[in-house]
C-alpha cells in the first residue's frame, strides 16, 4: 500500500517516494529549553511520532533528528532575569521535556543535536554563503542572508518577496540591513548590550548563531544535502521552515527537502493559546487535574493533524474516558482458546494501513481500532494480534499480554459451568465475586471472558 503525505512545498498530497529504498531521513524541528513545552507542542511532536510509526509499520528504517534549541533571545532574556548560566537555563526545561514526551509514549529521536554543540557547522555554512554572495555583514557588524538574491524565496510559504510584512518571527533590524525581509544568520555580538558572554568566535567576527541557521546545519550534518522529510508545525512555515530552504539551497545549490509536513495549530477554547489570556498550558496542568497524559494523546490522534485541534477541558476529560473504554475493551481474555480468523485479521489490518497511509488518518485508524475491539464475530486471538500490532502506531497502553489471576481464571470455569447447569444465581454471585477483586466477567459467543476492570 502506497504512501501518500500532503507536501506543502507543491500543496497537494504526493505518493512517498524516498531518496533510498527502505530508509528514511526525518528532520523535525525540537524545543527551545527556556521553559516547559506546551500542548501546541506536544500536538506536533505526536504527529512526528505517528508519522515515524507509520513509516516504520510500513517496512522503512527511520533515522530522526530532532533539534534542541539550546541559545537564542528568550533563553538570554531568562538568563539575565534570573542570573543563571546557559545550562542552568536550558538543561532542567530539557528534561523536562524528555519527561512529557517519556509520558505520552513518544519514541526519542536517534539524535538530539544541541545548537550549542555544533557552532562550528554553523560557521562553515555560513562562510560558504558568504562566499557566494549569498548573504552580507550590516551596519551592525551581524551577518544577514541576502533574500533578493535567492529567485524562489517564498515557495514553500507562497509568499512574494514584495508581499512579505513584518511579523512577530521576524527581527526588528531593518535599518542594519538591505531588504525588509533578509535574516540574521549570525547575531554579532555587542558587549555593552549582552553582559551574558554567550559568544562564539568567527573570521566574519564574534557572536552567535541566529535562529534558522541551526536546523540547516544541524539537519544537513547528520542527514545530507537532500533528505526525505522535515517535520514541524504551521507556524514555522514562515518565516522558519522558508528561510532553511533559502539557506541550504544557496550553500549546496542542492534540493533541501522532498518533502514538507506542518501541523496545524491548537487553540484553547477556540482561541490562540497565549499566557496573557490566561489559557497556556502544558501537561504537567493535566496531571494536576488526575487526567491520564495519554488522554491528550487520544485527544490529538482523535483529529487529523492538518485541522486545528481545539482543547478544552472537557474534550480531554471526554477522551480520558474514551481511552479508558478502549482499554478495557482491548484488556480482555477469552478462557477457551480458540483459532485466529486470518481473513478477519487482513480485513482489519489492511484498513489501518491505508487509513494511516493516507496522510496519515489518524481519527480513521482509531475508528478501525474500536470497530475491531466491539466485533463479537472476530475471535480474540486474533483481536490480540492486531491490537498489538496497531498499538505499536497509537502507543495509548493497549496492552493485551496481561496475566488472569489462576484464582480468577477458576471462578470463570466454574462460573460456566454452573450456567450450563442453570445455576444462573451461583454463577452470578461468582461474577459479583470477580467484580469486586478488579475483574469482569462476560459471555461471548466463544465461551466466558474476562477483562480488567480500569
Amino acid at each position: 500500500m502506497a504512501i501518500k503525505f500532503y507536501n506543502y512545498l507543491t500543496r497537494q498530497k504526493e505518493p512517498f517516494n524516498p531518496i533510498k529504498k527502505g530508509r528514511v531521513g526525518l528532520y523535525t524541528c525540537g524545543p527551545t529549553v527556556y521553559d516547559r513545552v506546551h500542548l501546541g507542542n506536544l500536538r506536533t511532536f505526536i504527529f512526528e511520532d505517528v508519522l515515524k510509526k507509520t513509516l516504520q509499520l510500513n517496512g522503512y528504517r527511520v533515522k530522526h533528528v530532532m533539534n534542541i534549541t539550546d541559545i537564542d533571545d528568550k533563553i538570554i532574556k531568562k538568563m539575565k532575569q534570573e542570573k543563571k548560566t546557559l545550562k542552568q537555563i536550558t538543561l532542567p526545561y530539557l528534561k523536562l521535556f524528555l519527561q512529557d514526551i517519556k509520558k505520552l509514549n513518544i519514541e526519542r529521536a536517534a539524535y538530539f543535536p544541541k545548537a550549542t554543540e555544533n557552532i562550528k557547522e554553523m560557521i562553515k555554512l555560513i562562510k560558504v554563503l558568504l562566499k557566494k554572495g549569498m548573504a552580507y555583514k550590516g551596519k551592525d557588524n551581524s551577518i544577514y542572508f541576502d533574500i533578493s538574491k535567492f529567485q524562489t524565496y517564498g515557495a514553500l510559504s507562497e509568499l512574494t518577496k514584495q508581499n512579505i510584512r513584518h511579523g512577530a518571527r521576524i527581527e526588528n533590524d531593518e535599518y542594519s540591513k538591505k531588504n525588509a525581509g533578509d535574516f540574521v544568520l549570525w547575531k554579532a555580538f555587542n558587549s555593552i548590550q549582552d553582559k551574558s558572554l554567550t559568544a562564539w568566535n568567527a573570521a566574519f567576527g564574534k557572536g552567535r548563531p541566529g535562529w534558522h541557521i541551526e536546523c540547516s546545519a544541524m539537519s544537513m550534518k547528520y542527514l545530507g544535502k537532500t533528505f526525505d522529510i522535515h517535520a514541524g508545525a504551521v507556524d514555522l512555515l514562515f518565516p522558519h521552515h522558508e528561510n532553511e530552504i533559502a539557506q541550504s539551497e544557496a550553500a549546496t545549490g542542492q534540493k533541501f527537502v522532498n518533502y514538507w509536513l506542518e501541523a496545524e495549530h491548537l487553540l484553547v477554547e477556540n482561541q490562540k493559546m497565549s499566557k496573557s489570556l490566561g489559557n497556556f498550558y502544558t501537561l504537567r496542568d493535566i496531571e494536576k487535574r488526575n487526567i491520564n497524559p495519554l488522554a491528550f494523546r487520544y485527544l490529538a490522534l482523535n483529529s487529523h493533524y492538518r485541522s486545528k485541534l481545539n482543547f478544552t477541558w472537557n474534550a480531554v476529560q471526554k477522551a480520558e474516558e474514551s481511552l479508558k473504554n478502549l482499554r478495557s475493551l482491548s484488556f480482555r481474555k477469552i478462557i477457551k482458546r480458540e483459532p485466529r480468523n486470518a481473513k478477519k485479521e487482513k480485513e482489519y489490518e489492511t484498513k489501518f494501513i491505508e487509513a494511516l497511509n493516507n496522510d496519515l488518518n489518524t481519527p480513521r485508524s482509531l475508528t478501525t481500532t474500536w470497530e475491531l475491539a466491539r466485533d463479537a464475530e472476530t475471535p480474540q486471538t486474533s483481536k490480540d494480534k492486531l491490537i498489538e500490532k496497531f498499538d505499536k502506531v497509537l502507543k495509548l497502553g493497549l496492552k493485551t499480554d496481561f496475566r488472569i489471576p489462576a484464582e480468577i481464571t477458576k471462578m470463570a470455569k466454574n462460573r460456566e459451568k454452573l450456567r450450563r447447569e442453570n445455576n444462573y444465581e451461583k454463577a452470578d454471585q461468582l461474577r459479583q465475586k470477580a467484580d469486586n477483586l478488579g475483574w469482569i466477567m462476560e459471555d461471548t459467543p466463544s465461551g466466558p471472558a474476562i477483562r480488567k476492570k480500569l
